[in-house]
């Protein structure tokens, strides 16, 4: 399997560098994921497609402001750096650019006796681990002066910091939103229960590694990023009890999939727990626990077409996208939504 057969061709202004006014309004492409039929409708229609007994699953991570600009103490050259995991109260494993003239003791000011940083580590792959430097809240300190770590396709800066995050977010720790989930509104998840339908929240912590390419041409040989999911005994309890009633796991989001997935056994129980999961989906895996997958549309090549692809087939998700691409829809974090059932 080599990672160019999931290759499509994609104009660059369909990619959306804003979000729409009103979150549900985006279009959503229905495909049967057996045949591969397609129907074009509106995020709103999703209520159609749910029945009375399905569980909703809902990755509730919240991103984080975490990108930083400061300047090097000393010689006052700009400095950007990416939190990307908390390792201390104090402590972060972050992205710094540039990174070969900060080594180790460098000190960064991001703000004047409100927020400072040392680097007391290089690590291998480049990344920096920093100790920070202030009084009082960091969170609050970071809602000042942080952007919203927007990928590298979006060109704009973000004017509402909310809108990078879903209605439901929760727990701080993502450098990435679970964008599927940008579409619920809390009226239409309102509805989703009103129907009959469960919702069930898990966490998986949203690492930058989402966005990287595939650089291997071996599918097989490509290694994935690790991230944090947390399952707790009551969801895992609602999606087991649900699957053994009958009842459709819908995901909201490749990385709902990926934490269900990873915390399933051969029987298609979920357990609950806490773990880093470095699961790689693609063609040929056997789907332990999702029945239905709601989720954006994936940049040519990536892991995240790979997972799509492998709950239905290569042929029907690229002449899926083709379709998408004929009727311009909007693509990637932003864009339009596909679901997958």
């Amino acid at each position: 399997m080599n990672t160019k057969d999931f290759y499509y061709d994609l104009p660059e202004e369909l990619i959306a560098q804003d979000p729409l006014l009103k979150r549900s309004a985006s279009r959503l492409l229905v495909m049967d994921r057996k045949s591969g039929e397609i129907e074009h409708k509106h995020f709103e229609d999703v209520l159609s497609y749910l029945r009375e007994g399905d569980c909703l699953v809902l990755n509730n991570t919240k991103v984080i402001p975490a990108r930083l600009h400061g300047v090097k103490a000393g010689t006052g050259a700009h400095v950007e750096v990416l939190l990307l995991t908390r390792l201390t109260d104090k402590s972060w494993e972050c992205i710094v650019r540039p990174g070969k003239k900060l080594r180790v003791g460098a000190e960064i000011i991001f703000a004047e006796n409100l927020l400072s940083g040392t680097v007391i580590e290089c690590k291998e792959d480049g990344n920096r681990i920093i100790e920070f430097h202030f009084e009082g809240i960091f969170e609050e300190i970071l809602d000042k002066l942080g952007e919203m770590p927007l990928p590298p396709y979006i060109t704009k800066q973000l004017s509402d910091k909310t809108r990078y995050n879903t209605v439901y977010a929760k727990e701080e720790g993502s450098a990435a939103a679970p964008t599927a989930g940008l579409h619920w509104t809390k009226e239409l998840l309102e509805k989703v229960q009103e129907k009959g339908v469960k919702i069930a929240y898990v966490t998986l912590h949203v690492g930058l590694g989402t966005f990287r390419p595939v650089k291997v041409e071996d599918v097989e040989k490509h290694h994935m990023h690790s991230e944090l999911y947390i399952i707790d005994k009551e969801t895992a309890d609602l999606i087991n009890s649900t699957k053994k009633a009958g009842g459709r796991i819908i995901c909201t989001g490749t990385t709902s999939c990926r934490t269900i997935e990873s915390n399933a056994d051969e029987n298609g129980v979920l357990h609950p727990g806490s773990a880093w999961t470095d699961i790689f989906i693609y063609p040929g895996y056997r789907f332990k626990v999702m029945d239905g997958l709601i989720t954006n549309f994936h940049l040519p090549e990536s892991t995240l077409i790979m997972l799509v692809s492998a709950f239905s087939n290569r042929e029907n998700v690229l002449h899926a996208y083709e379709e998408a691409v004929r009727k311009r829809y909007r693509f990637f974090s932003f864009g339009d939504a596909m679901f997958l059932i």
